[in-house]
């Protein structure tokens, strides 16, 4: 999807890039300078800015476009020092949270989050937040489901036979 997306928005800035809006807007005025009467030659120049308002807001929407999706792949030196910092401690308290998670498997998680591995893998590609984040975000929301116990929305009450 965010694929065919990106491709979408490529189609559309190549599109946009091709019209050449310098050289059109430059035939233009040149155009204008045989138009003797005033309001006709107004309307000129305001098609000309609106054409140009109308590109750069579409220029501007494209890169936006683009951006939020380069923010959804791209970690910050910041935050991958940020997540080096407090990963161990998430992944411990997970590990206390569901005894029964392999403690290799936690280890594996902690090693994949090193500045050089996560700036290669960002270079090559690789989604971490879809990767990891999303998956842990998975496993943690079930493990809490799972201590609480089933919980009934109507009533407001914990339904499972086991501690609150």
């Amino acid at each position: 999807m965010e694929n065919n997306l990106l491709a979408d928005f490529s189609v559309q800035l190549t599109t946009l890039a091709i019209k050449g809006t310098a050289a059109a807007v430059a035939k233009k005025i040149k155009a204008t300078k045989e138009i003797k009467e005033s309001d006709r030659l107004r309307a000129v120049y305001d098609e000309i800015v609106n054409e140009l308002l109308s590109e750069r807001k579409e220029a501007l929407r494209i890169a936006h476009v683009y951006r939020s999706e380069l923010d959804k792949i791209i970690i910050s030196d910041e935050d991958i020092k940020h997540l080096q910092a407090t990963t161990s401690n998430l992944l411990d308290i997970l590990r206390n949270f569901s005894p029964d998670l392999p403690v290799d498997i936690i280890e594996q998680f902690k090693s994949l989050i090193s500045v050089d591995t996560l700036k290669v893998m960002q270079l090559l590609g690789f989604n971490y937040k879809a990767a990891i984040g999303e998956p842990l975000t998975e496993v943690l929301a079930a493990t809490i489901r799972k201590k609480l116990g089933k919980y009934d929305q109507v009533s407001g009450k914990n339904t499972s036979q086991g501690k609150r």
